[in-house]
């Protein structure tokens, strides 16, 4: 065995790089088991469907409330499937196909295809079969398993009727009408939970193979036991090579929460994080609608290991800038942390360059889930009934715990939670300003 200090370092790598692969299966699992946030539990090969918009009952990070969400877990080993999309009539909707490392690799929607009905073939690795006739295109999944993706552009409960049957036209179906088998491969029992991060890496690495060129790079793990296949080495593991495993799996998370607060230290007083290219991890498979271009790729291969880990961490089934791009804000113009014992205002003098629409929505810290408030308003954006905007058409919103007296601020309210809050903006379909840098979200101001 490699010397315990490098093969601790080692580790550290492997969970880096292993972490998102981790990370996309084990919920991916728990979809079908228990469900996750407002979608039930549901088998693979199906859709689940979040029958109302978010709201602070929904324990998922950053959830989005204004959109709804259409999810399904694909397992293709047992062949390929058709996906039936209905006529969404103009209106915004995206379909976000997400492989087991959590790259995106196609889209199906509103920028990529169109809002029309269409059918498309979805197929696992290496098939060579007949693509049938009547069919909009094939999407060729880089893993057995795949996350699919779906939002619907939603403008509030009385839009509700219109997406729900939209949802309900959305379909998988097997080409054959068999019945395959689905699931997960399952970690060897016996092994130790401390442990058991690797052991799942160990299984999924086998069944869930990346890349040539990342497969070349993980060889490098070798020392590790996770290429090993049959019985795990972890169930009664050298103690050298126990120890080691662990300060890894320290490490490594620690290297993956550090690089993720990091844009938040460096940020000037009252900037929005706002970064297009924080899914750019893909660098190897690109299919429908997703563009095949050096600006949408991380230049650095092993820079973008922990690229994709953070984004994993912090922004689990992002999209790619150019479908959308999500901005955080944590301090006021003064760079005090923005908090809901004062009251602020974020004046928009100019609305946000999109082809769809924009929002900003309200979060608590430290968790990061939507806030109670007396008028049930999540998000401002510009599909938000009432807003009142000014005589030169600025929308000036107000940010406060309490509601305004003033009925034009109290129009624009934005509620925040009592302690630290994090409002997130969202820009659908960014306008080029938006992507080179040229257009920047304003601060928030404090007002008292």
């Amino acid at each position: 065995m490699a010397d315990v200090t490098v093969t601790g370092a080692l580790a550290a790598e492997a969970y880096v790089y292993g972490y998102p692969l981790v990370y996309e299966l084990t919920v991916a699992g728990a979809c079908a088991r228990k469900g996750i946030g407002a979608l039930p539990p549901t088998p693979f090969n199906a859709f689940a469907h979040a029958r109302q918009l978010a709201d602070h009952h929904d324990s998922f990070v950053s959830v989005s409330n204004d959109t709804m969400y259409s999810v399904a877990q694909l397992d293709l080993s047992g062949g390929p499937l058709m996906l039936h999309v209905p006529d969404a009539d103009g209106a915004y909707y995206v379909l976000q196909f997400v492989d087991a490392w959590t790259n995106n690799f196609a889209y199906v929607g509103t920028r990529a295809t169109g809002t029309g009905e269409g059918r498309w073939l979805i197929v696992p690795p290496g098939w060579a079969g007949r693509e049938p006739a009547g069919v909009r295109g094939v999407v060729d999944a880089p893993t057995a398993v795949v996350t699919l993706v779906g939002r619907w552009a939603c403008a509030g409960a009385d839009d509700l009727p219109r997406v729900t049957a939209l949802q309900e036209r959305l379909a998988l179906e097997t080409v054959d009408g068999a019945v395959h088998p689905t699931g997960l491969p399952t970690p060897e029992p016996g092994v130790a939970d401390a442990l058991g991060f690797f052991e799942k890496l160990r299984v999924w690495l086998a069944d869930f193979p990346p890349s040539a060129a990342d497969a070349a790079y993980q060889e490098r793990f070798q020392p590790l036991g996770l290429l090993e296949e049959g019985p795990s080495p972890y169930v009664s593991p050298d103690p050298g090579l126990a120890k080691a495993l662990k300060d890894g799996f320290a490490e490594g998370r620690a290297r993956i929460e550090e690089a993720a607060a990091r844009p938040a230290a460096d940020a000037a007083p009252g900037e929005w994080l706002l970064d297009p290219h924080a899914h750019d991890y893909n660098l190897d498979h690109f299919g429908v609608g997703a563009l095949d271009s050096p600006q949408w790729r991380t230049a650095d291969r092993e820079e973008s290991y922990l690229v994709r880990a953070v984004a994993a961490r912090t922004s689990f089934w992002g999209s790619h800038g150019y479908e959308a791009v999500h901005a955080r804000v944590f301090t006021d113009s003064a760079g005090e942390r923005l908090n809901g014992s004062r009251a602020y205002t974020l004046r928009f003098e100019q609305p946000p360059p999109v082809g769809a629409f924009w929002s900003v929505t309200m979060y608590d810290t430290p968790d990061h889930y939507l806030v109670a408030n007396p008028i049930g308003r999540y998000a401002v954006g510009d599909r938000t009934p009432g807003l009142v905007r000014a005589d030169d058409g600025s929308l000036t919103l107000h940010i406060r715990q309490d509601r305004p007296s003033d009925p034009v601020e109290a129009a624009n309210w934005l509620p925040s939670p009592p302690g630290d809050f994090r409002p997130m903006a969202r820009l659908y379909l960014p306008e080029a300003p938006v992507l080179d840098g040229t257009y920047r979200l304003p601060p928030i101001e404090r007002r008292r």
